[in-house]
């Protein structure tokens, strides 16, 4: 007898599976796709700091840290002073990193336009409704969720950041 099959590994292997698409596709911009979410998350909010950017992705001060001093260093973001909290500094994207941004948002449509050809269109809408409502359940909230109705047919909830 085989052993029970669970669905939720079905999740797993296919976010591992777009993950890596995704990372072949954002490799020639010498970003990988946490970042990518990363300068995504900062033309959403304008600016933040690393310890709201840590909350929001689920990532450890250190982990956030790093990311942070690699998106500094390839020029993609800068930092400084918050105008409301002098003693607080925050992250902003610079031109260079406005400009990938739109890059990485044209394979985002790329990877979205190629679910909706393998599923269907009515399948790809209703299958991101679902997972956002999977995130939602799970804790989760996405920077930026205030767009997301308009997207999915979704409406947004509270941040649930802590």
């Amino acid at each position: 007898m085989f052993p029970q099959t669970y669905h939720f590994h079905f999740h797993l292997h296919f976010a591992h599976l777009l993950e890596e698409r995704l990372r072949h596709r954002l490799a020639p911009f010498g970003i990988h796709p946490r970042q990518a979410r990363i300068l995504d998350a900062l033309g959403r909010m304008g600016q933040a700091s690393q310890v709201e950017l840590a909350r929001e992705f689920g990532l450890c001060a250190a982990s956030m840290s790093t990311m942070a001093s690699r998106l500094l260093a390839a020029e993609l973001v800068e930092r400084r002073v918050d105008e409301r909290e002098h003693r607080c500094h925050v992250l902003s994207l610079t031109p260079l990193g406005n400009s990938l941004l739109a890059q990485i948002h044209q394979q985002w449509h790329e990877i979205d336009r190629e679910i909706n050809e393998f599923i269907g269109d009515e399948n790809a809408d209703s299958f991101a409704a679902f997972s956002l409502q999977l995130l939602k359940a799970f804790g989760g909230s996405p920077p930026g969720d205030d767009s997301l109705e308009h997207d999915t047919g979704v409406s947004p909830s509270p941040r649930t950041t802590a």
